[in-house]
């Protein structure tokens, strides 16, 4: 369908799409598909209830908006979680779901920018905008990609993955020089070029200013004069550095909500509810979180065309 609508699009990262110009080119497809289909938009329309009406096994739906009540046979609830308030998005859908009685996950923040506390934070402050290919896991699963220092905490694609594999109080690894073994490395260069100082090891591995804050807590002037205790430490700081996050910047940063409808509660073919008949939910609202790069947008059409060719 991009490709019908001439949008140029790339893959930045395995399995990462994005289009090369500007998000209204996603817009402007999306309505000139709709206005083909025959669908009427109504923007600023509120919606005070939904209700359900008729016998069991053929039901049907009232919709009760501002000005006017609206009926149907199928409705589908298309309206996203709580993430960037600022665009709009509300609880609505889950109301709707529990309204129904249908099972909720708890819903958090995902694909979010990670903070630090005050105390924490303070001394990566002047880190704010330094950007470092890494490596950063738990237990669970790994990312390979771009993580950014902010003036709260840390973002860039790999923390906005691993957000979404992150609980409160846990603590994750990151390596600031993946592909190396740093303490083996370390001590190589001990001996090749024992002259080399701290920082500049650093800094032939990662941009000047995080070398320089990392560098700062080293006595040594030089990697001759580090024992190996010493060269320990730094291998742990750069390959192995433990962050226990304080947070996130909640939902009004968050890409997507983990979180929502149960998909227990749903058909897997049809997206319709087991329970209420012609009662369909579809996109973020379900409990359903993909990777960055695409992978959400592509749930949200992908079931919504799985809902459409049965509704």
């Amino acid at each position: 369908m991009v490709e019908k609508h001439g949008i140029a699009w790339e893959e930045k990262a395995e399995g990462q799409l994005f289009c090369q110009g500007k998000s209204t080119q996603i817009i402007d497809m999306l309505v000139e598909e709709c206005t083909r289909a025959g669908v009427e938009i109504r923007l600023g329309t509120e919606v005070l209830g939904v209700d359900q009406i008729g016998s069991e096994g053929s039901s049907g739906f009232i919709v009760t908006t501002a000005t006017q009540t609206l009926s149907c046979n199928s409705l589908v609830i298309a309206t996203g979680g709580p993430s960037i308030p600022k665009m709009g998005a509300t609880r609505f859908g889950y109301k709707i779901a529990e309204q129904f009685g249908l099972d909720m996950v708890e819903t958090v923040p995902a694909l979010v920018p990670l903070t630090f506390t005050d105390e924490a934070d303070d001394p990566l402050k002047a880190l704010s905008g330094v950007a470092v290919d890494a490596v950063v896991s738990n237990e669970r699963i790994q990312f390979d990609e771009p993580l950014l220092f902010t003036h709260r905490g840390l973002s860039g694609p790999a923390i906005l993955q691993i957000s979404s594999y992150w609980e409160a109080g846990e603590a994750f690894m990151i390596d600031l020089a993946p592909g190396v073994d740093v303490l083996e490395q370390l001590k190589a260069d001990r001996m090749a070029q024992p002259r080399l100082s701290p920082v500049a090891w650093l800094s032939e591995r990662m941009p000047t200013r995080l070398a320089a804050h990392i560098a700062s807590g080293i006595k040594q002037v030089r990697l001759a004069d580090m024992p190996d205790t010493a060269l320990m430490n730094l291998a742990l700081q750069v390959g192995e550095w433990r962050v226990k996050p304080a947070g996130s910047e909640g939902y009004r940063k968050a890409e997507v909500t983990r979180g929502g409808v149960s998909t227990d509660e749903l058909s897997s073919k049809t997206m319709e509810s087991k329970k209420i008949p012609g009662l369909y939910f579809i996109g973020e609202v379900v409990d359903v979180t993909g990777h960055l790069g695409g992978h959400n947008f592509q749930w949200a059409w992908a079931s919504g065309v799985a809902c459409g060719e049965v509704c």
